[in-house]
């Protein structure tokens, strides 16, 4: 999740340079050819049933295409503080699907851990959102966003997909390599990409682009594709989908100290204060718990 909020703020200048379909394609296209051996099947991995076939599709369906597509347009139709305070729940989406779906218990420190991420992280939204509304002015905001209550639903959409990707992403791991669910997945969101990337790369010029951006398109594709993928289906392999869900804190907390050490954003205390609740939730769905003695067992 650190890794994802880094190349989420490195990446802004592609946005700029490339149609966001177009990136996408790209994207997916230069991670395909990154992981071509990662599509074999492992000697001990059995053959992928129908019912696995359709937990890649929707993985890769509803965490790359349709998150992006919610998060996009929906940060386009509202306002900052908006969006940050709504994106905030993935936290407690993830543990509320890991409870229903999976059948996870929920103790209270991982409560309490989802609580304290949330609030960091609707408190970075309130940070980022006050010197626009400073400049602005609270008054202006209802004109500035027409279209809010549709932007604050796609993004509450958003939120679902990426709880969804967490709780199907513990189910696949129980059964497929890490490895080979970044490829396969990674084809699916490729091949639901082509359409509108090939339309988009028939009428781009691409020799407008500078060698630098190439060279962060490499990096992000493989960032967001290939090495997030891996570690995250890695880690999902041992810890709960609701223990998962807390660590999504760190990619909001990574963009932000990227914008501040990077491209000099200022860095104010109610920031400070995030950062802190950030780590002491990590600290909370991290730290073994009690053990239990063998008489207590018995």
């Amino acid at each position: 999740m650190t890794l994802v909020g880094s190349y989420v703020a490195l990446s802004k200048p592609l946005v700029a340079i490339l149609p966001v379909f177009l990136l996408a394609w790209l994207r997916f296209g230069i991670a395909a050819i990154a992981m071509m051996a990662w599509l074999k099947k492992p000697p001990d991995e059995g053959p992928l049933d129908r019912r696995t076939w359709g937990f890649l599709f929707l993985e890769s369906f509803l965490g790359n295409f349709m998150f992006s597509i919610c998060m996009l347009f929906g940060v386009s139709m509202t306002s900052t503080l908006s969006a940050g305070v709504i994106l905030s729940a993935i936290p407690a989406a993830s543990a509320l699907m890991g409870w229903y779906f999976l059948k996870e218990r929920i103790g209270w420190r991982i409560w309490a851990a989802v609580a304290l991420a949330v609030l960091g992280i609707a408190l970075l939204a309130l940070a980022r959102a006050a010197p626009a509304a400073a400049t602005q002015g609270l008054a202006q905001a209802p004109l500035d966003h027409p279209h809010a209550l549709w932007g604050n639903l796609l993004l509450f959409g958003a939120v679902l997909c990426e709880a969804a990707y967490v709780v199907i992403g513990k189910r696949l791991s129980a059964t497929v390599s890490p490895k080979r669910i970044a490829a396969l997945i990674n084809l699916n969101g490729f091949a639901l990409s082509t359409p509108a990337g090939l339309y988009l790369a028939w009428h781009f010029d691409f020799g407008a682009v500078q060698v630098q951006w190439w060279l962060l398109l490499v990096f992000y594709a493989l960032a967001a594709s290939v090495w997030v993928v891996w570690l995250w289906m890695t880690g999902l392999k041992t810890i709960p989908a609701t223990q998962a869900g807390v660590f999504t804190v760190m990619l909001p907390l990574a963009t932000a100290a990227i914008g501040t050490l990077g491209f000099g954003e200022q860095f104010t205390q109610v920031q400070a204060i995030a950062f802190v609740l950030a780590l002491i939730s990590l600290l909370l769905a991290t730290l073994p718990g009690p053990k239990m003695h063998q008489s207590d067992q018995a």
